[in-house]
């Protein structure tokens, strides 16, 4: 299992002096090798030591809320082990994994793409955020029984490890993790927070699976200073999603496919986007939200290779797309929808590398914008640049296109080119043309 380990500019300049890529053996898995052997030896014995790094640089070449042209590079570190229990201890079909993360730096999107009123409602570069710090990622433990077909995991965990999962090639958090706690993330904690959780999943043949999870719905999980926090005080609720999954292969050359439809629930109390506290629109009466007893929503998504290169399964056309929906209620964003390919190998000189193209849609609940209208007409304020404004979202559009280029088994450096249209979902926002390059490595 490769885990991305990022971290400030300087910092990964300084590993690669320490550990210059003449160093390393391009074949290996691992960028500090093998240790003379005993690595190998390790995992051959059931211990899989995880050590992974990436890190996202990104510049603004036009547009955007400040057109002041700057970089900016955020990073995660992540250290961990894989035990696979059945060689350690004699356990079938058991294992155990242990993972801390460290996120640093800063965000173009905050500083450079979107109103600082409003934010991005994605980002340019995906690592960065839910606080640059240190935190326990996972701590789970995974059984199975008969045979594989029920499969329990339970521990601390991230929702997105296994409902809404999604590859994070892509820099744009458009195309990156669980979508749905991209556009949800205040009741859906993807990685790196983690909170208590148990994953039931039942395998009913090759291709059909279904899982149910139920997670600890606790806000201070979020925090800053909550990064090892094991306690369950705070806790609101719990969130529990469902999930059916169909893994079909294509043709005579059985490519592979992943389709998942999945809905979500919360227990945890939310406000209403634009009720009050007395049925009335809030954006005029400026009174409390009205509180609503739960929060929903659901998804639908699918990734399936298409074509082979010259017979080569490795290598070929994938497609992927998903769409998620949420109550208009109490949810910011009303959906979000992402399309795009990639093709594996492109050139037969480098047949590793990768070549990617995604648009997404996110678009804001229709009750927050006309609370946001309101709440303008209420103050007598029409000027898009009065500090007193309220800025009126509507739908943001986010477009990457992007190359991997495969420099080692270890390393991967993949530059992209991104398109942020109405930054923030907010019209008077500049559209913004940014360019980034993403680093991903298992050391």
């Amino acid at each position: 299992m490769n885990i991305h380990w990022k971290l400030p500019l300087g910092l990964g300049l300084s590993a690669c002096i320490t550990f210059p890529v003449s160093a390393a053996d391009p074949s290996s898995r691992w960028g500090l090798r093998d240790w003379g052997g005993a690595r190998s030896e390790l995992l051959e014995k059931g211990v899989d030591i995880i050590v992974g790094y990436t890190g996202e640089a990104a510049t603004n070449l036009h547009g955007g809320y400040n057109d002041d042209r700057t970089a900016r590079y955020t990073a995660q570190w992540a250290l961990g082990t894989h035990l696979d229990l059945q060689k350690i201890l004699g356990w079938n079909d058991a294992e155990f994994q242990l993972l801390v993360t460290e996120r640093n730096g800063n965000n173009l999107s905050n500083e450079r793409i979107a109103d600082p009123r409003t934010g991005q409602l994605s980002s340019v570069q995906e690592v960065w955020g839910r606080g640059q710090t240190w935190r326990l990622t996972q701590m789970w433990y995974r059984q199975q029984f008969f045979a594989g077909a029920l499969d329990l995991k339970l521990g601390r965990l991230g929702v997105n490890e296994d409902f809404n999962s999604f590859p994070c090639d892509f820099q744009s958090l458009a195309f990156c993790s669980a979508p749905i706690g991209n556009v949800a993330g205040d009741v859906w904690f993807s990685g790196p927070v983690s909170q208590w959780g148990l994953r039931a999943g039942y395998n009913i043949d090759a291709q059909w699976a279904v899982q149910i999870g139920v997670y600890e719905q606790n806000p201070s999980n979020l925090e800053t200073g909550n990064g090892f926090k094991l306690s369950g005080s705070g806790t609101k609720g719990a969130l529990v999603p469902v999930e059916v999954i169909w893994k079909p292969t294509l043709g005579s050359e059985a490519l592979p496919g992943e389709y998942r439809l999945g809905y979500y629930h919360s227990s945890a109390s939310a406000n209403d986007v634009y009720d009050d506290v007395n049925g009335l629109p809030q954006g005029l009466t400026s009174q409390a939200p009205k509180s609503r007893s739960s929060k929903h929503g659901a998804w639908v998504m699918g990734q399936q290779q298409l074509t082979t290169h010259h017979g080569d399964a490795s290598r070929g056309l994938s497609v992927f797309a998903s769409l998620t929906v949420h109550d208009q209620a109490t949810s910011g964003i009303e959906s979000f929808q992402n399309a795009g390919v990639v093709y594996k190998g492109p050139f037969d000189a480098r047949p590793k590398d990768d070549m990617g193209l995604g648009v997404a849609r996110i678009h804001v609940n229709d009750a927050v914008s006309k609370r946001q209208r309101q709440v303008n007409a209420s103050n007598a304020v029409d000027d898009y640049d009065n500090p007193l404004y309220v800025p009126v979202q509507h739908t943001e559009y986010n477009i990457e296109l992007n190359y991997g280029v495969h420099v080692t088994n270890w390393l991967t450096v993949r530059p992209n080119l991104q398109y942020v249209r109405h930054p923030g979902g907010v019209y008077e926002v500049d559209n913004a043309l940014v360019a980034g390059l993403k680093l991903q490595a298992s050391f």
